[in-house]
């Protein structure tokens, strides 16, 4: 049989792994778990943090589930997971992930922080502004891992005390797996933290050391996508230990990767958040970016991804059906979480709810503009019905993502098509109207296996 590989996806709310035939490029067997790892924080909603042995349970969990004889035969692991996000641990002493001598992944709770997500909000526009400007070309936003580590270092430097290094925690993943002494990230782990210089492939330690940054935590190996990071220190599940494990890798570059099928697609992803994203054919770091919106990421092969990231996707119509729910609740009724998508649904894909109402979705703000709240104009006696409301809020989803990459900027460098995926989009035909409307280019909705999937296509060009 042709070479089989592991994918495996951190995600933000669940993870999912895949066993891959490098041959073929076909999923022979998938998993997923939710990993209900979100956790209170000391700072309320302004904090976002996760149990991360929660998460390594949840991958544990997933792996155990997949077919033994086809785990046999993986020969190599390719990981990636939610990006920008910063976990610290202490390097144990002993391997304390080993449950009677068999292999587990864990690690001890008093040895790991909290996942401190991209969500986290304890940066404001003021912290921000008092940090070091960076030379790289993309900018710091709260929630990427050094903004994060420098609110750390000015206001709980007892925190940093506890621990001796630090990665995204796709990257503990990696480290853990192989018993890595020290942290090896990518470069399209590290350009997700800021502080990043992505052409010499070195963090800006001029702009960190100038501001007391914790440099001693940061990783020192900066590893291209497709490296590899190790190998697999123990048997896990019948996978033999010595197989390779690539570098990790972030979600969205291998979300677009498994998706891309033309140079001339955009890929748009629409699960908690909602991303649109396109190899740009020419950009490199000293290319003026006329637009403050639009950001330029590593991606593999040298090239970079154009993307427009909104913090509002499928978060903002779950906080609208919970609002329903509850309304429904303090009027006497329970109404199921999933009756209510379904009757929105099927209100909001009849184009009779069309209306002039407006709504702009920006619940949690966007990081070009932190404080920017929701709204809803063109309210009328005839929009108070919910399918003109659900119709109207899909659309400015879309509208959105819309005003940060528009179809003239797709148009412009040549792109003809878009290739959904996500959740959020595949499960809401009333999304992908509105993608048609506001586009007018083609839609194809991607296969399985996303982010999880591309990070096993990843595995085969580094073995090429």
């Amino acid at each position: 049989m042709s070479p089989l590989v592991l994918g495996i996806d951190v995600g933000t709310t669940s993870v999912k792994v895949v066993i891959v035939q490098k041959e073929t490029q076909l999923i022979l067997a998938n998993q997923s778990k939710d990993t209900q790892a979100n956790v209170p924080s000391d700072l309320g909603i302004e904090g976002n943090k996760q149990d991360v042995p929660k998460i390594l349970s949840a991958i544990h969990n997933c792996v155990s589930r997949l077919p033994k004889d086809l785990l046999r035969q993986v020969e190599s692991i390719g990981i990636c997971g939610q990006m920008h996000g910063m976990t610290l641990w202490q390097l144990p002493n002993e391997c304390s992930y080993k449950d009677n001598g068999v292999f587990k992944l864990d690690i001890d709770k008093d040895k790991v922080s909290n996942l401190y997500t991209w969500q986290d909000g304890r940066c404001d526009i003021d912290f921000l502004n008092s940090l070091p400007k960076s030379k790289s070309h993309l900018p710091v936003h709260t929630g990427f891992g050094c903004a994060t580590l420098f609110w750390f270092a000015k206001n709980k430097p007892e925190k940093l005390k506890k621990y001796d290094r630090c990665g995204t925690v796709q990257d503990l993943v990696v480290s853990l797996l192989c018993d890595n002494d020290d942290v090896k990230m990518s470069s399209q782990n590290a350009a997700s933290w800021g502080y990043f210089l992505t052409e010499p492939r070195e963090w800006d330690r001029e702009a960190l050391e100038a501001g007391g940054f914790p440099m001693h935590l940061l990783p020192s190996e900066i590893l291209s996508p497709g490296q590899v990071a190790g190998t697999l220190a123990h048997n896990w599940f019948g996978i033999p230990a010595g197989v390779t494990i690539g570098v990790a890798l972030g979600d969205l570059q291998c979300s677009v990767f498994a998706l891309l099928k033309e140079p001339t697609d955009a890929v748009l992803n629409i699960s908690t958040s909602a991303q649109l994203a396109y190899v740009h054919p020419t950009f490199r770091p000293e290319t003026i970016n006329e637009s403050q919106k639009i950001e330029y990421f590593p991606y593999f092969g040298d090239k970079y991804l154009a993307v427009a990231a909104s913090l509002n996707g499928g978060n903002t119509l779950a906080t609208f059906v919970k609002s329903l729910q509850q309304w429904t609740l303090e009027l006497g009724f329970s109404v199921p979480q999933s009756k209510v998508w379904d009757k929105l649904i099927a209100l909001g894909k009849d184009d009779s709810s069309i209306s002039d109402m407006t709504i702009v979705p920006t619940l949690l703000g966007e990081r070009y503009a932190p404080d920017q709240t929701a709204s809803v104009t063109g309210i009328t006696l005839d929009t108070l019905h919910l399918g003109n409301i659900f119709r109207a809020l899909c659309s400015g989803i879309i509208k959105n993502l819309h005003d940060i990459m528009s179809r003239e900027e797709l148009e412009s460098v040549g792109i003809c098509r878009i290739v959904g995926n996500g959740s959020g989009l595949v499960r809401n035909p009333v999304l992908q109207k509105e993608v048609s409307r506001w586009y007018s280019l083609p839609l194809e909705l991607g296969h399985t296996g996303d982010a999880a999937l591309g990070a096993a296509l990843a595995m085969f060009k580094a073995d090429e």
